[in-house]
């Protein structure tokens, strides 16, 4: 085989692949490239390398082609910028005014339903010493685990353990009030909504999801996560209290989807201007992106993100260290979600109705 063939067919490739997730359809085929974007973007960049080496001066079709590869490399680039330490935080850090009472520690973990080796998350649990702990893909067995592991520490919690992997367990040192367990769009896949009331007595929203992923074995389609993103953006909008939303939302920080969640919730991204935090798959070391989110109100800062250890899961437990600083909100404020994206996302949960509706009580594909 010649070389540049090869390299043209190489660069085609990283060509394609980046316009695929352009196309606004749902199929689990189509958005499953919109996460390895950061695996893409080197890809892509490895292409412009390769190629330069058979680049001919004369030749106006190499011109042509280093150009598609140039801009498919740029747009790649865009995408992941903010999640880079070249742009300003979205959420700040808190000041020295900052009243410690108004802190909170918050973990998210999706613990992988097989996974035996209990103990090790337990010990992790117990180093972080989170005041809020949310656990996704949890059994009875983790359950029961988790609750003699951590003792009465935890005196308040929302227990919805299953055996589907969409399990839900929540812990919180602080008062939970109006918790609520959610079926928002499939009656086996739970959610968690409660109020949390700090030490300060200041009350905040706590949204914890774990939508289906666009995967054949789970849903075909992206529209039930999506769908139930948009009716958690649309609730973060509407609130009159500070928001979090934390889990394992199944989709990446860059993608359509999480960035419609972001603009319409009038959220902010504690990742954006500190590190990827690639928590999925931490069973391979070069294909992990982030699936395990912290998203806040304006209210928030931040003093401390990071990825926690090998739990023997296929995420890393993932925390944040927040504090709430409400005099400074309009620092950080968002801009009012667009009409037109409130008006997509009010499409995108209709649709899933409709096609629920159409499928039966019997009819949806759940794992």
């Amino acid at each position: 085989m010649k070389l540049k063939p090869f390299l043209q067919g190489f660069g085609i490739l990283a060509v394609l692949i980046t316009l695929i997730p352009i196309v606004a359809v749902d199929f689990w085929w189509v958005r499953m490239f919109d996460y390895p974007h950061i695996q893409l973007t080197l890809l892509t960049l490895m292409a412009i390398f390769a190629y330069f080496l058979r680049f001919k001066i004369s030749n106006w079709r190499d011109y042509a082609f280093m150009i598609i590869l140039v801009g498919c490399f740029i747009y790649q680039s865009v995408k992941i910028l903010p999640y880079t330490p070249f742009v300003p935080y979205d959420v700040g850090k808190p000041t020295e005014t900052v009243n410690d009472q108004t802190g909170m520690m918050l973990l998210t973990s999706n613990v992988l339903q097989k996974n035996k080796e209990k103990a090790i998350l337990i010990e992790e649990m117990k180093k972080l010493n989170p005041d809020v702990a949310v656990f996704t893909e949890t059994d009875i067995k983790w359950a029961n685990a988790i609750k003699v592991g951590i003792g009465n520490n935890y005196p308040y919690k929302v227990e919805v353990p299953l055996d589907n992997t969409y399990g839900m367990l929540l812990y919180s040192k602080f008062k939970l009030n109006n918790s609520q367990v959610k079926y928002i769009v499939d009656d086996s896949i739970p959610s968690i909504h409660t109020e949390i009331e700090l030490l300060s007595g200041d009350r905040i929203q706590l949204h914890a999801i774990h939508p289906t992923p666009p995967m054949p074995q789970h849903n075909p389609s992206s529209s039930d996560r999506d769908a139930e993103m948009m009716k958690i953006a649309l609730e973060a909008m509407d609130s009159d209290i500070p928001v979090v939303v934390i889990g394992d939302f199944n989709d990446v920080a860059w993608s359509q989807t999480t960035s419609m969640f972001q603009t319409v919730g009038e959220l902010l991204d504690v990742r954006k201007g500190r590190s990827f935090y690639n928590t999925f798959n931490a069973k391979s070391f070069i294909m992990r992106w982030s699936l395990d989110h912290i998203f806040v109100s304006e209210e928030f800062r931040v003093e401390k993100i990071a990825l926690g250890d090998d739990v023997k899961s296929d995420h890393f437990p993932f925390y944040a260290q927040l504090f709430l600083q409400a005099e400074l909100a309009e620092e950080q404020k968002p801009d009012d979600a667009p009409e037109d994206e409130i008006k997509k996302a009010k499409e995108q949960i209709a649709e899933e109705e409709k096609e629920n509706t159409e499928k039966g009580p019997n009819g949806s594909s759940n794992q």
